[in-house]
């Protein structure tokens, strides 16, 4: 067996460690806030957008299925849309505008007050998830930011801003996921099995 691959796989897997255990650590408090205005959204009859580019276009596609289908309970299908599975509406605006506004498009057909928009990317300035992120805020759209490095310009938009401040692009997908599914989790935690804990929230009071 290669002592060079097993360094490798040491490396990543260490790299990989690293970088989850330093998020959590600094931001499970706002890994919370993000999935409880989530709920409270979903409650209130809004809607999940996402959006990405590669890994992270993949990214934003399993977690819309995690909320349409089921993630760890049965229950009902939360309502969720991933902008980069129409191929004909992005080829379209590529075409006719630019890559760059691919999503944002989409943001200003779909997206309404009490919606969110889940931007994911590990460099923190995809220009058209940044652009799907201007786009949202005009609309009164919540923004949930899920970047890497320093967060960039798209961590800046972020209502809610989840920076995984590791350099490898691979590392960060990796937290991403893990993000993703705890939203996913906490979200169906807080409607189906804490809906008491959305009750202030819902009425508009504060904690």
């Amino acid at each position: 067996m290669s002592e060079e691959a097993r360094e490798r796989v040491r490396q990543h897997v260490e790299a990989g460690l690293r970088a989850r255990e330093a998020f959590f650590a600094a931001h499970t408090d706002t890994v919370i806030e993000a999935a409880r205005a989530i709920a409270v959204n979903l409650a209130r009859g809004g809607k999940v957008l996402l959006c990405g580019n590669g890994g992270s276009a993949a990214d934003a596609q399993h977690l819309a299925g995690e909320f349409i289908n089921r993630f760890k309970i049965d229950r009902p299908p939360l309502a969720a849309i991933a902008l980069s599975t129409d191929s004909s509406v992005m080829t379209a605006i590529g075409n006719d505008f630019s890559f760059d506004d691919i999503f944002s498009k989409q943001v200003q057909a779909l997206g309404r007050p009490g919606d969110v928009l889940i931007g994911i990317s590990t460099s923190g300035g995809s220009a058209n998830v940044l652009r799907a992120m201007e786009a949202a805020r005009a609309a009164g759209v919540m923004t949930i930011g899920l970047t890497g490095r320093d967060g960039g310009a798209i961590a800046r938009l972020s209502d809610i801003s989840l920076n995984v401040s590791a350099q490898i692009t691979a590392v960060v997908q990796e937290v991403h996921i893990a993000i993703g599914h705890l939203l996913c989790e906490l979200a169906d935690y807080y409607l189906f099995e804490n809906a008491l804990a959305l009750a202030p929230y819902l009425e508009g009071a504060q904690e």
